[in-house]
């Protein structure tokens, strides 16, 4: 598994995301499986293990705390969140200096451990001031509670002015070959300054798995019931694109789709896949990844394949929370 440096640490350059581990949004979990997940991807060599208090609502750290508990911990680093709260199941930003400072004790007391190797804040908050927020992740760095710190779903200029105060080694936003939007100005800025780039949602919510159809149905509180890509007709032209990138992949790398959207990702700068998973055979793909790269001509291929089937791409804002407080 390749390696990268982020902040004080090296870790590998595939992550595990455990967003559906928590089950919310996801329609449920299963705590067996997803401990099997999470040690199978350790096993792997995927040893950065991404999740968030809002995953479940404490869940989803919870079972990366059991998934990690004794000799495990010591293979493997943690990045979870900070900066969402919670109400009645209603979801509202919050990165006030007293909320992190309580949010980062439940956070170490859910994963069993006493530090947090990546801090992230998970969405800006418009209603502090960044230099607040910035200033408690670096006391709370020198306290010796984090490593190193992040921030999620910031824009360029919310960089600035976290930096201005805080040193930051980490952005994460959405970025797979469906949804570009940071390269026109993220994924510049963090290679401009330094920045490791997490990348979310790197197989676009299971589509780029290569495991979705037209008959493919979701139920529950999954939230691809109401993700626009998931929804007719334009579902249909990303299941026809991904139909022809599996093709592509297989024809020209005799690997999966899954493979070939990550070996896209790491190829773009200096980047971290993050790849979502419950269960351990859907790391499978993970052996696919290391020892080749896309040309420029590949790439080329697969921009025209997208630009064929999907000339409209439908950018991940509807996951975002209300900019407000309730």
């Amino acid at each position: 598994m390749e390696r990268i440096a982020l902040g004080p640490f090296e870790t590998s350059r595939v992550a595990l995301g455990t967003w559906a581990i928590g089950g919310w949004m996801w329609g449920g979990t299963d705590e067996a499986e997803s401990i099997a997940a999470i040690r199978a991807a350790v096993e792997r060599g995927v040893t950065l293990i991404d999740t968030a208090p809002v995953y479940g609502f404490g869940r989803s750290e919870e079972i990366v705390g059991k998934a990690l508990a004794g000799g495990l911990r010591q293979k493997a680093e943690i990045a979870t969140k900070c900066g969402l709260a919670w109400s009645d199941g209603k979801v509202f930003r919050d990165s006030r200096a007293a909320r992190l400072r309580t949010e980062v004790e439940d956070s170490l007391r859910r994963l069993g451990t006493d530090v947090i190797d990546l801090y992230q804040v998970h969405w800006p908050d418009l209603e502090t001031p960044f230099d607040e927020t910035a200033r408690v992740l670096e006391d709370l760095k020198a306290a010796g509670k984090i490593r190193a710190v992040g921030v999620s779903n910031y824009a360029p200029a919310q960089m600035d002015a976290f930096r201005a105060v805080a040193k930051l080694d980490a952005v994460q936003p959405p970025y797979n070959l469906f949804e570009r939007e940071i390269e026109a100005d993220v994924l510049p800025y963090a290679a401009a300054n330094g920045l490791k780039v997490l990348c979310y949602g790197a197989l676009c919510r299971g589509l780029l798995a290569g495991r979705i159809g037209l008959d493919t149905r979701f139920t529950g509180d999954d939230l691809r019931r109401h993700d626009p890509k998931f929804q007719q007709p334009v579902f249909a032209n990303y299941v026809a694109a991904i139909d022809a990138l599996r093709d592509f992949a297989r024809e020209r790398f005799g690997k999966s789709l899954a493979a070939l959207a990550v070996r896209w990702v790491l190829d773009q700068g200096p980047t971290i896949a993050l790849w979502g998973a419950r269960r351990p055979d859907q790391l499978d793909p993970v052996a696919e990844i290391d020892g080749w790269r896309l040309d420029d001509a590949a790439k080329a291929e697969i921009d025209a394949i997208l630009a064929r089937h999907v000339p409209e791409p439908i950018a991940p804002t509807f996951m975002a929370p209300p900019e407000k407080r309730p």
